[in-house]
């Protein structure tokens, strides 16, 4: 009996052993698969969190974005004309350019010409009857106060303020070689009172230098919406040859690089935006010009000692510096020239 009752507990304790374990081994199976859960849980709001700070950081981060200039070359983006190679004296290259004259700064002997008298948009090669106009009235030390209607153009500006008073020659120097927009209002509004009274001024002037086929409205050669504004290639080469002959634009036409003294005493520097000027040794100058209606415009001279050439370049594309390139090496090579 005892053996029996023995017998009896065992397998009570087997039996109550084996109903236990299990129990026990699934509610920490349970405990193990809910820590698991949490775990995870935590760690995909962490990995969220992450994410969503970072799509928010994302959205905060400054983008680049490149803006080219309506009034220059693109002189930033583009390469300049390559090392000039040899050229045929006995004919003209071939160019890009829509419309092309070539001629004796001279004496005016036109020395080629392609389309030369149909009317485009000429783009801020405008300048130069600007800083003519500027150059002709003289007392270029006389101080220029900015007014706000000066600033309100784009892009390619100074950037001055009202208030601010710079010299006329200083502006000039910014008008040429950098191109800017606002120093061409700037001068305009100082010159005659107001940007209309300035265009008459500008369109007078060329007529008196014969160029009839030309009409200007603002002093910069930007777009002026309702308002046509024009000339041909061989009426800027008229407008260029007259400021080629002016004593004070020479010599800034000419400046390759620039520091400009600020108002308030900061030194910005510029490089002339006539990449010719920059890589062909005989060129002297003069103006650049870019609108999406005109395409790329420049007219450049060039004097090798003996000869002084002018060409003007209209409605080209990213071609313009090596076509203004040949030209000029073209016509100081050329033995048609009185």
């Amino acid at each position: 009996m005892p053996i029996v009752k023995y017998r009896l507990l065992l397998l009570a304790l087997i039996l109550c052993l084996g109903l236990w374990t299990p129990a026990a081994h699934a509610e920490t199976t349970k405990k193990k698969h809910s820590t698991d859960e949490q775990t995870e849980t935590t760690h995909h709001k962490k990995k969220h969190a992450v994410a969503k700070e970072t799509a928010h950081l994302a959205s905060k981060r400054p983008t680049t974005k490149r803006t080219i200039p309506a009034s220059t070359t693109a002189e930033d983006d583009e390469p300049g004309p390559a090392p000039g190679g040899p050229v045929d004296p006995s004919r003209p290259p071939s160019v890009v350019a829509r419309s092309v004259i070539v001629l004796d700064a001279r004496t005016g002997q036109v020395l080629y010409e392609k389309d030369a008298d149909t009317r485009r948009t000429i783009a801020s090669t405008t300048k130069l009857m600007t800083a003519m106009l500027v150059a002709e009235a003289g007392n270029l030390n006389q101080q220029v106060t900015v007014e706000p209607i000066d600033t309100l153009c784009e892009p390619t500006k100074l950037s001055f303020r009202p208030g601010e008073r710079y010299a006329r020659s200083a502006l000039l120097y910014a008008l040429l070689v950098h191109s800017c927009n606002d120093v061409a209002r700037a001068l305009a509004r100082d010159n005659a009172g107001s940007i209309p009274d300035f265009a008459d001024r500008m369109n007078a002037r060329a007529a008196q230098l014969g160029a009839n086929n030309t009409r200007f409205v603002n002093p910069n050669g930007l777009p002026s919406p309702g308002e046509e504004q024009y000339s041909t290639a061989r009426d800027l080469a008229k407008i260029a040859r007259a400021a080629y002959a002016n004593p004070v634009l020479r010599p800034i036409m000419a400046t390759p690089h620039l520091q400009f003294q600020m108002a308030n005493g900061q030194v910005r520097e510029f490089s002339n935006t006539n990449k010719v000027l920059l890589r062909f040794p005989y060129c002297n100058g003069m103006k650049t010009g870019y609108t999406d209606a005109a395409g790329h415009c420049l007219v450049s001279s060039a004097d090798d000692g003996q000869h002084a050439v002018i060409s003007v370049c209209l409605g080209d594309n990213k071609s313009i510096w090596n076509d203004s390139q040949r030209l000029l090496q073209w016509a100081l090579a050329a033995d048609n020239k009185s």
